[in-house]
C-alpha cells in the first residue's frame, strides 16, 4: 500500500488533488481512498488531505499517520506543521515553492521535489493572484518525481473532475510535470 498526505490551506485545492489523484490512480486499474481531515473549516485554515492507493482492495479507514510521500501546496505551513510528521525513510516531499529543494535543509533525510505552481496556475487563469488554484500543477509534479501514477492518467482525471477550465488544468500538471526540480538537479 502507498499512502500520500496532503498539506495546503482552505481554498487551494488539497481536498480536490487528494481526490484528483485518486481518480487518476483508479483509471489505471489500482484500488483506492481519498478523504480530507479538516480543523478549523474556514479558506485560509491548515487542511490535510489523504490518498491510499493498492492493488488489492483497502479495508484501512484511519488518517494516514506514516505516509510514504508528502505533498505540501503551501510552503508557508513549513514550520507550522509538521508536514514531515511520520514519512517514511525514502519518501518524497513534494513541495509548491519557488526555491531550489536544497533550500528544504530540514528534509535532508528525503527526497524533495519543488515547482513553482503559484507560478504555473497564474499563468493558466487558474484562481487569482492573492489565491492561485494549485492543485493541478502539484499533482503533475508529483507524477513525474514519484512515478506512482502517469501523467496520463492525471490528465484524464483532471478532465473528468474539473467542469470548467478541463485544458488549463490539464496544461498546468503538464508544465509542473516538466519543470519540477529535485535535489542534485
Amino acid at each position: 500500500m502507498i499512502e500520500i498526505r496532503f498539506h495546503g490551506r482552505g481554498g487551494q485545492g488539497a481536498v480536490v488533488a487528494a481526490r484528483v489523484l485518486a481518480l487518476a490512480l483508479f483509471k489505471e486499474g489500482r484500488h483506492v481512498q481519498s478523504f480530507p481531515a479538516f480543523g478549523v473549516e474556514r479558506r485560509g485554515a491548515p487542511v490535510a488531505a489523504f490518498t491510499r492507493i493498492d492493488d488489492k482492495p483497502i479495508l484501512l479507514h484511519t488518517n494516514i499517520y506514516e505516509p510514504d510521500h508528502i505533498i505540501v501546496l503551501d510552503p508557508t505551513l513549513i514550520g507550522i506543521v509538521d508536514v514531515i510528521q511520520g514519512l517514511k525513510r525514502g519518501g518524497w516531499v513534494v513541495i509548491n515553492s519557488d526555491r531550489s529543494p536544497e533550500h528544504y535543509t530540514d528534509f535532508k533525510k528525503f527526497k524533495v521535489g519543488t515547482v513553482d505552481a503559484n507560478k504555473i496556475a497564474l499563468s493558466h487563469g487558474l484562481g487569482s493572484r492573492t489565491h492561485p488554484i494549485v492543485n493541478t500543477a502539484i499533482l503533475g509534479a508529483f507524477a513525474k518525481v514519484t512515478g506512482v501514477v502517469g501523467l496520463e492518467a492525471v490528465a484524464e482525471a483532471i478532465k473528468e473532475a474539473f467542469p470548467t477550465k478541463k485544458q488549463d488544468n490539464v496544461q498546468a500538471a503538464m508544465d509542473a510535470y516538466h519543470s519540477v526540480r529535485v535535489r542534485g538537479d
